[in-house]
């Protein structure tokens, strides 16, 4: 009888819940210029897709949540991305998510770009959700700085317990199979 390494038993748990799935952290010689992506040793890095939205201030608009205005940002669609200095950009994950009923996730910033001042906002991915992940990205610096689609972004951390009575899915929260970046909603 063998017993498989603890590392393949998270992989095996993963699959389903992202799509695509990357078994293995890429990163390797054959990967070298890459910010790392796929199964870490204890979460998964999510990558960004090639659509973000480049909040601008052309039109001296208020960012307001409970009526936002589009005018507030430029859609861009490219491989890489020049966030304005003191900016902010959405973009979304290239993976679609599946959030299993008893598991909640966070997703944080991975430190490569926390290093060159780019801070990406703690989000929270409930139990029962599922969807493109809209990633949010700040630019802290009084300098451009620069981000890459198809790359890693930020590292996701699992957290497994007892179903909630009610999940995201029940109660058919608004971000429910988001696809795309989404903008808020009431």
């Amino acid at each position: 009888m063998s017993i498989k390494p603890d590392y393949w038993i998270r992989a095996r748990a993963l699959e389903g819940m992202i799509e695509p799935f990357c078994d293995r952290m890429v990163r390797t010689e054959a990967d070298k210029g890459v910010i790392s992506y796929g199964l870490s040793s204890f979460g998964y890095d999510l990558r960004c897709a090639r659509e973000w939205k480049i909040f601008v201030n052309a039109f001296n608009t208020v960012v307001d949540p409970k009526n936002f205005d589009s005018s507030s940002f430029v859609d861009f669609e490219g491989d890489e991305i020049i966030i304005p200095p003191n900016s902010f950009v959405l973009a979304r994950s290239v993976e679609y998510m599946k959030i299993p009923d008893n598991v909640m996730v966070i997703a944080l910033g991975k430190s490569t770009y926390a290093r060159v001042g780019i801070v990406a906002n703690v989000t929270p991915l409930e139990p029962g959700w599922e969807g493109h992940v809209t990633l949010e990205f700040s630019n802290t610096t009084p300098l451009p700085a620069k981000m890459y689609a198809n790359e890693g972004c930020v590292q996701l951390l699992f957290f497994e317990g007892e179903r909630p009575e009610v999940t995201y899915r029940d109660r058919k929260g608004k971000y429910q199979g988001q696809t795309g970046v989404t903008l808020p909603r009431l």
